[in-house]
This record gives C-alpha cells, sequence and structure tokens, in this order.
C-alpha cells in the first residue's frame, strides 16, 4: 500500500507573535508549535508516522511565511527513503516566503537506502526583503549495517529564486551503480554523506554582508575535522553555499550546526539555541 499525504503550513505576524495554521491529509503533520525563543520564532517539527518513504509514495508539503513572520522548520529523525521494487517515491517541499520574514528550514538526515528509486524536490521562492537559512544532509547506504549504495537511483532538486528566476538551481541523480561518480575525487570521493547548506535572500546581499557570511563559514570550516573536503563560495549575489563531504552524518551534522550558529548571529543577531529534539 503505498502512502499519499500533504502538509500545508502558513505562518503569520500576529502582534508579536508568529503562529502557523495548518491542514494535512494522510501521514503528514505537525507536532505542537514550539516557542523556545520566545513569540517572535515559531518552531515546528514535520512528523512522518511510517516513519519512511518507500515506492509509490507521494509526500507533499507546502508553506507560506507571511510577512514579519519567522518559522523555524525541523524534523525529529532521518528522512529514510526505502528500497522499492520499481516503483518511484516523490517529496517534495514548495515554501513562499514573503517581505520582511525569514525561514530556518533545517531538517535532519536524509538515508538513502540500497536499491531505492525516489525523487526529492525543494524549491524556495523569496520575496525581495525576505531571507532564510536552509540545510540539506543526503546520506547514502547504510554503512554501519554493511549495506552500501551499489544500487538504486536517488535524485534531488534544491531551487532557490523568487518564483520566476532561479538563483541557485542544483539538481542531480545519484545511481548506485555509477563508481566514477561515488568514487572519483570530482565527485563523492569514496565519501557517502554530502551536506548542502545556504544563506539565501530574495535581493543582491551587500558585499560586506556576504564578505562576512563567507568568513563565518570558512571559519566553521578551518577548526572543524571535515576541513579538507568542505568549502564555502558565493554563486550568486544573493546565495552563500557551504558544502561538505563526509564518511558519517554527525559530523556534517556538527559543522552545519557550527555555520548556523555563527549565520545567525552575524546575519540576524540571533542566539542559537539548539533544538531539544536535535539532543534527543
Amino acid at each position: 500500500m503505498s502512502w499519499h499525504g500533504h502538509l500545508a503550513l502558513n505562518y503569520r505576524h500576529d502582534g508579536t507573535r508568529t503562529v502557523v495554521a495548518d491542514r494535512h491529509t494522510g501521514p503528514l503533520r505537525i507536532l505542537q508549535s514550539l516557542y523556545p525563543e520566545g513569540a517572535g520564532i515559531c518552531h515546528n517539527v514535520l512528523v512522518h508516522p511510517p516513519a519512511g518513504i518507500a515506492g509509490g509514495d507521494v509526500l507533499g508539503i507546502d508553506a507560506h511565511v507571511q510577512g514579519g513572520a519567522h518559522a523555524f522548520i525541523t524534523t525529529p529523525g532521518a528522512t529514510r527513503f526505502y528500497r522499492s521494487t520499481g516503483e518511484q517515491a516523490l517529496q517534495t517541499v514548495a515554501v513562499k516566503v514573503d517581505d520582511g520574514a525569514r525561514l530556518e528550514w533545517l531538517p535532519l538526515e536524509t538515508l538513502c537506502y540500497p536499491r531505492l528509486q525516489a525523487e526529492n524536490r525543494m524549491s524556495f521562492s523569496l520575496a525581495p526583503d525576505a531571507e532564510m537559512i536552509g540545510w540539506d544532509v543526503l546520506a547514502l547506504g547504510l554503512p554501519a549495517s554493511n549495506a552500501p549504495f551499489d544500487a538504486g537511483r536517488f535524485t534531488q532538486e534544491i531551487r532557490l529564486g523568487d518564483g520566476t528566476r532561479d538563483t541557485w538551481l542544483e539538481r542531480g541523480t545519484v545511481d548506485g551503480t555509477d563508481q566514477r561518480l561515488l568514487q572519483s575525487p570530482l565527485g563523492w570521493a569514496g565519501r557517502s554523506v554530502m551536506a548542502t547548506m545556504w544563506f539565501a535572500a530574495g535581493s543582491a546581499l551587500p558585499t560586506a554582508r556576504r564578505d562576512t557570511l563567507l568568513a563565518d563559514a570558512r571559519e566553521a570550516i578551518a577548526s572543524h575535522a571535515l576541513a579538507p573536503t568542505a568549502g564555502a563560495t558565493s554563486p550568486h549575489t544573493q546565495v552563500v553555499v557551504v558544502r561538505a563531504l563526509a564518511h558519517r552524518v554527525e559530523p556534517a551534522m556538527q559543522l552545519l550546526t557550527s555555520v548556523w550558529t555563527r549565520w545567525r548571529k552575524g546575519a540576524w543577531d540571533l542566539p542559537a539555541p539548539m533544538p531539544r529534539i536535535w539532543r534527543v
């Protein structure tokens, strides 16, 4: 039996408080809204009770962050794409961020089981005065269970823009049989984890601000064990990107969390209290 689920989130600024209205169909929902940083930032945890996405499943998440609101969205654990006997699994994420709004899209890792057939599409549309911090940690296979990603296909798309024009678009397919991609130093270099993180704005970032974001990211990278396989760049005036390759998820998450701490302080003058769900 395939699962079809959809979740719609609508964040708005109500006085000093960010509140969310949610609607769902199927096995996809949020837990209670949390305010560990005060009323202005609404923390939500996305929950998929079946625990994984299998062949034939279709999940869709749509979110709208209205002006003045600040949404923080994460997950309680890894998103798992299970092996498939032939049908493709699909997850889509489409988020619109209005002027004066902020979004933090910080799910825990995505696990790709051997022999999966899956696609994961993410699209973030930013108004001119909107900003976001996001990340994605993609882990291939189950090394601890001696189950390498040696078969299957996973396609992923990350799209940043204004809804009509892309400022940054990444789309690629990882095939478990493509050893040149997985082993080459120009590809995954024998690693099984690829971490991607970005700070994005709806308008060009001032040069000094962009340089500060890059410097903060590079400082975090330089002091981390993943420094030889990590880097930070700005492929567009509206985007700063961090990338890292790792053998395990934990070091990659540690690095991204360190960058997140610095970006929050440097870009938004906010502390970065660790969500409790990340420590469970």
